[in-house]
C-alpha cells in the first residue's frame, strides 16, 4: 500500500509541474494542451461523422413521399403530392406541390399546416435566397405563391438546403401525382459495391492515421526542458523508476488539459458547422454528436498515449544527476525493424488481392493500410538521419539547419511524419479513385454538342405559344420543337412526332424532306415502325381520334435524339396531318444556349415553370458518376481539407514549441552578429529537408499502396501523375505556410532581451 502511495505521488508531482515553473512553464503547457486538443478536436468530428449522416438519412426518410406501385383510395385522410425535380446554379431545388383531399390529411415533417392554393412553404435557405438579389431569377417557378411559412429544422436535411411545399387546388390524380396517407418510409439504401467499401476504409485510415502521429509529436512537446528538470530531480535523490513516473505523470496531465481544449474545440466548431456547405452538403450542429463510448475512448486513450509515448521516448534518454545524455551524438539508428511493418502492411494487402482475409475483408484491408503508412513514419527518421549525415558546407543559415538536424533530426522528422502520411494515403487513395472511376462512371448518351437543355411539356392545347416562351427566354440561341403522341395500329405502339424538317432531322437522318412528307423509323434495335403506308392509328390519348397514314410516307434510318434516345414510329412534317384533329399534344424541345450566359438555364427553367410548374428541365452532358462513388469522393475531397488545416494548426504549434525551446541560443547567435535573414533561412531549410525527404518517401509509399489497392479490386494499375504532383505539392505548400508563419515568432524570439535567464 506504501509503494502505491508513493508512486500515487510520483504521479501528482509530475502533475503539478507540468504547470509549475511560472509564465514558462504555462506557456510549455498551453502549447501541448493545443497539439493534443487539435488532435483530439479532429477524432471527436470523426467520431461524429456517421451520426450526422445517420440523422440526415433519418430526417430524409420521415418526409419520404415515395410509394412505389402503391394504390390508396381518396379519403378524409389523404393527399395528392406532386415531386418538382429543379435546380438553382447547379444546387438541387427540393420541390413539392400539395392538395389535401381531407381534412385529415398528413402534414410534412416541419410544416405546422398544409399551404393552400397560392400559398407555399419554403426552407430557411430558400426564404433567404428569395430575399437577395438573385431571389427575382427563382421566384417564377413558385408560380407566384405568396411564403406563408418555413420548414422546421426536422424536414430538412440540412440547414441549406433549398426546398419548398407549394399549395394547390388544381393538382389532379393522374400519371405524375402520388396519393398518401402518412410521409415517411423510404426506401432501403443500395449497398456498398465491393470497391467502394475499399475506397470507405482506405478513406478513414489516411484521415486518421496523421492525427494519431500528430498526438504523437505534440506530448513530447518541451522534451528537453522536461529532462533538464528530471536531471536535477535526479540531483536531489530521485532514482530513474521515480523519474519515469514523474516524467508519466506530467505527460498525464498536459494530455488530459489537450483533451479539454480538444472538447472546448469540437464544440466551437460544431456550432461553425451549420454555416458550412461542402459539396452540397450540410448538417446541423445538433447532428454533430460523437457517441459516448467513442468520446469516453478518445479520452482515455489519449493521455494513456502520451504516458506511453514518454516513456518510449525516454528509453533513448539517460537522465543523469549533471545532465541528460542525449546531448551527445547519438547511435546511427537500425533499419531492420522498421522495415518489418511495411512489409507486414504489403503481406496483408497482397493477401487481400489473393483473396486470403484470416482478419476479414475490411478489417484487413484497414490493418494493411495502417501499417504500410507507418511505414512511412518509422523509416522517415531513419531516410532523415542517414542522408543530413552526408551534408556538408554551403552557407551559414544552411550549415546552422544541417548541424541542428544532425544533432536531433527525429524532432523534425516528427513535425514532417503527419503530412508524409497524409500525401502517402492521399497518393494512394487517388490512384485507385482514378482506376475504378470508370466502373462507376456512365454514358448517358447524350449529345450536347447537339443542345444543352431538353423540356418537356405536358399534353395542352396552346402548344405553340408554349414553344414561342420558351425559345424566348435569355440566353437561347436555337430551338427544336416537336409535337409528339402515342398511337396505335393492331395493337402495335409507335411514337407520332410532327415537326418541321430541322426538327424532325434531329430524330432520322432524311435524304430529303419538304413539308407534307412523312417517315417511318426503326427503334435502336432495328425493330420497325410497326404501322405501314395506308394504315389507319388510333390516338393513344384520344382513342376515338384517328389518323391514315399517307401512302407516300417512305422509310428512314433513326438516329438518337439530344437526349439519346431513338424511338420506332411516325415522323410528319406538319402539312401532313390536321393537327387541330389530334387534340392536345406533348411537346419535346431542344434548347441550345449562349455560353457566355451562364444563367441562360435558369431563364429556361422559368419559362418552363410559367407554362406548368412540374415541366421536366434537363440539362444534357455526356457522363454521369453513381451518386455513391460522387458521395465517396465527396467525403474524401471534405476529409482532407480539414484534415490538412488541422495538421498544419498542428504543425506551426510544434514548430513555435521548438524556436521557443531554443530562444536563447537564437538569440545569443543574433547578439553575436548572426543576420535574422540568416536565422530565418536555416529555419525554412531546417523544415524543407525533412520536408523533402518526407514527401519523397510518401510518393514511394503513395504509389505502393495506389498499386496494391487496384490489384485487390482487380484494375489495372496506372500512376495519375498530375495527381502525385498535386498532392506533393499541398503537402510542401501547407509546410512552407507554416514555417512563414512562424518567422515574426522567431524575429521576437530574437530581440537581445531572449538571453535573460533566471
Amino acid at each position: 500500500m506504501r509503494r502505491l502511495r508513493d508512486r500515487a505521488a510520483d504521479l501528482a508531482m509530475g502533475a503539478r509541474m507540468a504547470f509549475a515553473g511560472g509564465r514558462d512553464g504555462w506557456l510549455r503547457a498551453v502549447l501541448t494542451a493545443v497539439g493534443v486538443g487539435v488532435g483530439v478536436s479532429m477524432l471527436l468530428l470523426a467520431a461524429a461523422v456517421p451520426g450526422a449522416l445517420d440523422a440526415r438519412q433519418a430526417r430524409g426518410d420521415a418526409r419520404d413521399d415515395l410509394r412505389m406501385g402503391a394504390k390508396i383510395p381518396a379519403a378524409a385522410n389523404t393527399l395528392l403530392i406532386r415531386q418538382i425535380h429543379t435546380e438553382f446554379r447547379e444546387q438541387p431545388v427540393r420541390g413539392r406541390v400539395l392538395r389535401a383531399e381531407g381534412p385529415a390529411a398528413p402534414v410534412p415533417p416541419g410544416v405546422s399546416a398544409l399551404p393552400g392554393a397560392g400559398e407555399v412553404v419554403v426552407s430557411p435557405a430558400l426564404r433567404d435566397l428569395l430575399d437577395s438579389a438573385d431571389g427575382a431569377l427563382f421566384a417564377p417557378r413558385l408560380g407566384g405563391a405568396t411564403v406563408t411559412g418555413v420548414i422546421a429544422d426536422e424536414g430538412l436535411a440540412g440547414p441549406h438546403e433549398l426546398a419548398y411545399y407549394l399549395g394547390s387546388d388544381t393538382l389532379a390524380a393522374d400519371g405524375g401525382t402520388t396519393r398518401l396517407d402518412a410521409f415517411g418510409g423510404g426506401l432501403p439504401g443500395e449497398a456498398f459495391a465491393p470497391a467502394l467499401m475499399v475506397l470507405v476504409v482506405v478513406i478513414f485510415v489516411v484521415l486518421l492515421l496523421p492525427i494519431a502521429v500528430f498526438l504523437g509529436a505534440a506530448v513530447r512537446f518541451g522534451g528537453e526542458r522536461r529532462d533538464r528538470r528530471l536531471a536535477a530531480l535526479r540531483l536531489v535523490g530521485a532514482d530513474t523508476a521515480m523519474v519515469r513516473r514523474i516524467a508519466a505523470g506530467e505527460a498525464a496531465a498536459a494530455a488530459l488539459l489537450g483533451v479539454a481544449v480538444g472538447g472546448v474545440l469540437f464544440a466551437l466548431g460544431r456550432q461553425v458547422v451549420p454555416l458550412v456547405t461542402l459539396m452540397d452538403l450540410s448538417v446541423y450542429a445538433a447532428d454533430v454528436r460523437p457517441p459516448l463510448p467513442l468520446v469516453a475512448a478518445v479520452a482515455v486513450a489519449v493521455p494513456a498515449l502520451a504516458v506511453l509515448v514518454t516513456l518510449v521516448s525516454m528509453r533513448a534518454v539517460l537522465v543523469e544527476p549533471l545532465g541528460v545524455a542525449r546531448r551527445a551524438t547519438p547511435v546511427r539508428r537500425r533499419l531492420a525493424w522498421r522495415l518489418l511493418l511495411p512489409a507486414a502492411g504489403l503481406g496483408l494487402l497482397l493477401a487481400g488481392t489473393a483473396d486470403v482475409a484470416p482478419l476479414g475483408s475490411e478489417q484487413q484491408t484497414a490493418a494493411g493500410a495502417v501499417l504500410l503508412l507507418v511505414g512511412v513514419v518509422t523509416l522517415l527518421p531513419w531516410l532523415t538521419d542517414l542522408l543530413v549525415r552526408r551534408l556538408r558546407g554551403g552557407p551559414v543559415a544552411w550549415q546552422l539547419a544541417v548541424r541542428r538536424l544532425q544533432v536531433d533530426s527525429a524532432a523534425s522528422a516528427r513535425l514532417v511524419n503527419g503530412i508524409a502520411v497524409a500525401v502517402a494515403g492521399t497518393i494512394g487513395l487517388q490512384m485507385l479513385f482514378a482506376g475504378v472511376a470508370g466502373r462507376f462512371t456512365f454514358d448517358t448518351g447524350q449529345d450536347p454538342s447537339r443542345a444543352q437543355v431538353s423540356v418537356q411539356l405536358p399534353a395542352r392545347s396552346d402548344a405553340a405559344a408554349a414553344l414561342d416562351r420558351l425559345a424566348a427566354a435569355p440566353g437561347v440561341t436555337a430551338s427544336n420543337a416537336t409535337l409528339t403522341t402515342v398511337v396505335t395500329a393492331d395493337g402495335a405502339h409507335g411514337v407520332l412526332r410532327i415537326g418541321d424538317c430541322a426538327a424532325l432531322a434531329e430524330f432520322a437522318r432524311l435524304d430529303r424532306c419538304v413539308d407534307g412528307d412523312v417517315f417511318l423509323v426503326p427503334d435502336s434495335e432495328g425493330r420497325p415502325a410497326g404501322v405501314e403506308p395506308g394504315d389507319t392509328v388510333a390516338v393513344a390519348d384520344a382513342p376515338t381520334t384517328t389518323w391514315q397514314v399517307p401512302r407516300t410516307a417512305r422509310e428512314a434510318p433513326g438516329r438518337a435524339d439530344p437526349s439519346g434516345y431513338q424511338q420506332a414510329g411516325l415522323l410528319v412534317t406538319p402539312g401532313a396531318v390536321d393537327t387541330a384533329r389530334l387534340g392536345p399534344l406533348r411537346t419535346d424541345a431542344y434548347l441550345r444556349l449562349a455560353p457566355d450566359q451562364p444563367d441562360a438555364v435558369e431563364h429556361v427553367r422559368n419559362a418552363a415553370a410559367g407554362v406548368d410548374l412540374s415541366a421536366p428541365v434537363l440539362t444534357l452532358t455526356g457522363s454521369r458518376q453513381a451518386t455513391q462513388f460522387v458521395n465517396v469522393q465527396r467525403g474524401l475531397y471534405v476529409g482532407a481539407v480539414v484534415t490538412l488545416l488541422l495538421i498544419g494548426a498542428s504543425m506551426l504549434v510544434g514548430v513555435l514549441e521548438q524556436l521557443r525551446e531554443r530562444r536563447r541560443l537564437l538569440a545569443m547567435l543574433v547578439a553575436v552578429g548572426t543576420r535574422r535573414s540568416t536565422l530565418s533561412w536555416s529555419v525554412m531549410w531546417q523544415s524543407a529537408v525533412p520536408v523533402s525527404i518526407g514527401l519523397a518517401l510518401a510518393v514511394v509509399f503513395g504509389i505502393g499502396l495506389g498499386a496494391v489497392l487496384l490489384r485487390m479490386v482487380q484494375t489495372p494499375v496506372a500512376i495519375a501523375w498530375p495527381v502525385l504532383g498535386i498532392s506533393t505539392g499541398l503537402g510542401a505548400a501547407v509546410v512552407l505556410l507554416v514555417t512563414g508563419l512562424s518567422l515574426p515568432v522567431l524575429w521576437r524570439l530574437t530581440r537581445p532581451d531572449g538571453i535573460r535567464t533566471e
